[in-house]
């Protein structure tokens, strides 16, 4: 029976983190085993620190259920390091407003989304590594606030929802709108 791949792995000890090509290649690869085909690297010691810092290593296929950070307000930022995303930004009800591509060594490489936004973003090129940050502590029960017309992780409309996403990035001439 193979290990269950946790969601978040441990930060790394001591009070200095120094980023390395070793650090990203064991978070791609534990993306890789991974169910939900992304797992988070914490640089912060602890879930009550006041600044979340983490590397997210994502595969294309994983879904992340459109959410803001409204209560209490989080804005988050967000930094390709590694690969492609796109971004969706939604309106209150649903209905996308923003839609762009990210890449790693491009003139958009990043974004920084205010508290109360809806958005998600969908992985576009395998081994994808995000550097996010946003304001703790972390607590589940507030950290996001999901959109109740998105569907659920793990649920098969999400696998649809997922697939409809990702094809408005199917080509270049659709990667960036704002509408």
């Amino acid at each position: 029976m193979a290990a269950m791949v946790p969601r978040a792995l441990d930060p790394p000890p001591g009070p200095v983190s120094l980023l390395t090509t070793e650090l990203v290649s064991r978070a791609i690869e534990m993306s890789r085993q991974s169910p939900r085909g992304r797992v988070i690297l914490p640089l912060h010691p602890s879930h009550d620190d006041t600044l979340h810092r983490m590397l997210n290593a994502c595969q294309p296929g994983t879904y992340v259920q459109p959410h803001r950070h409204l209560a209490p307000p989080k804005a988050e930022a967000v930094v390709v390091l590694r690969g492609t995303i796109g971004v969706v930004v939604f309106s209150e009800g649903g209905g996308i407003t923003q839609e762009f591509v990210l890449k790693a060594g491009s003139d958009r490489f990043g974004v920084d989304i205010h508290a109360g936004v809806y958005h998600t973003f969908v992985i576009l090129e395998p081994d994808t590594v995000l550097f996010e940050v946003k304001p703790g502590p972390y607590q589940e029960a507030t950290d996001k606030d999901f959109a109740t017309w998105a569907p659920l992780e793990g649920s098969l409309e999400a696998r649809q929802f997922l697939r409809i996403l990702v094809s408005r990035f199917a080509t270049p001439s659709r990667r960036d709108r704002t509408g």
